[in-house]
């Protein structure tokens, strides 16, 4: 069985919050794997957990378009995330992937599937991009704790590419992607589409590549509880976002 969490649009904070919830959830075996899904309410920029939010984005441009900062519990690189996204979470045992590229490919060709049911050509490009005709119009990153990996990714469907651009600062050890390396569904489709119909082909894709049947489990009150914990003491203050 898969579980699923349908969060709507949230507040990042909670989105940070409750992805850790839920993975302690299932580590504890109180849970089985769980997929997540969500929009987040607000143009908001997730620092991978290790990195220097001087160094990756930037901060006079963030405040002066009111543009939220989360930092996340998994590492990779900083995201520029807004309300046009879909943000998937997938949370599985580790022991079924102990590599972190089986992982990656488990995820990826789930989205490869979800956007071929919506009518685009998708392929994985390792080790954790889905690009379209060479454009990237997804990205992950994980985290292992507790026995459990937690992969976790955007699909962008009707983003604003041009402020992702020019809030995120270029990185000496890796290649600004342009706005032209980058699309969107709305740009690949010619039209907007609708996030009930894209959350129901990733559903439909990652039941199919685990194997699992799909049943819609709400966030309960213990779980509720604990995010509002780890808003107050971690993923809120201050000093844990910018702590690096």
């Amino acid at each position: 069985m898969l579980r699923l969490v349908d969060s709507g649009v949230c507040h990042p904070l909670y989105s940070v919050a409750l992805e850790e919830v839920l993975l302690e959830s299932c580590a504890k075996g109180f849970m089985p794997p769980t997929l997540h899904l969500y929009v987040r309410d607000r143009p908001t920029v997730s620092l991978g957990y290790f990195e220097t939010a001087a160094e990756v984005v930037d901060l006079p441009a963030l405040m002066r378009e009111d543009i939220f900062l989360v930092r996340r519990m998994s590492g990779g690189s900083t995201i520029y995330t807004d309300p046009g996204q879909l943000i998937f979470s997938l949370i599985m045992e580790q022991e079924e992937f102990p590599r972190p590229d089986q992982a990656y490919a488990l995820t990826c060709s789930a989205l490869v599937q979800a956007l071929r049911t919506l009518g685009l050509i998708a392929e994985h490009k390792p080790p954790n991009d889905i690009v379209i005709e060479g454009r990237k119009v997804s990205g992950s990153a994980q985290t292992r704790k507790r026995g459990m990996v937690l992969v976790h990714g955007t699909l962008l469907m009707d983003t604003d590419l041009d402020r992702l651009i020019r809030i995120l600062l270029p990185r000496p050890d890796k290649r600004t992607r342009t706005r032209e390396e980058m699309t969107s569904l709305k740009d690949e489709l010619g039209k907007a589409v609708d996030m009930n119909d894209v959350k129901k082909a990733l559903v439909e894709a990652f039941s199919e590549a685990l194997e699992q049947r799909v049943v819609l489990i709400p966030v309960n009150q213990r779980e509720r509880g604990r995010v509002d914990q780890l808003i107050k003491e971690k993923y809120g203050k201050e000093d844990f976002i910018l702590q690096f």
